[in-house]
């Protein structure tokens, strides 16, 4: 099982990414997906979570800016950021609470991390 993110890059302040992950591998179920993010020097950070029926919860600081979204088909999950600013800078890690089938019991997973550059 793996989760494999994209769709990070440079974009200037007020401009907008769309990120996106899909978890592959011998799944059972997958119950809520995430985003976190971690900037230099800080401890890494929830930004957004979905659950299976679609429920999104999100860090204040992304509030009317970010919409985290689900396929549910797809095994993926996608964060679209608008608005984006300097303080969004920062590697961004997709995680799952899933259960691979040769498993009773469901764990967290993690993406390996996009790079997202906002510059001013």
């Amino acid at each position: 099982v793996q989760l494999q993110a994209s769709g990070g890059g440079l974009v200037q302040g007020g401009g907008s990414l769309r990120l996106s992950c899909v978890a592959s591998g011998t799944i059972a179920d997958i119950n809520t997906m995430g985003w976190y993010r971690q900037a230099p020097g800080k401890q890494r950070e929830l930004v957004a979570y979905i659950t299976r029926g679609g429920f999104g919860n999100y860090a204040d600081s992304v509030k009317a800016r970010f919409t985290i979204s689900r396929d549910n088909a797809k095994n993926a999950v996608y964060l679209q950021m608008n608005r984006l600013n300097v303080e969004d800078t920062a590697v961004y890690y997709c995680n799952a609470d899933l259960r691979p089938r040769y498993s009773d019991y469901p764990r967290a997973y993690w993406g390996q991390g996009t790079q997202v550059t906002v510059s001013s």
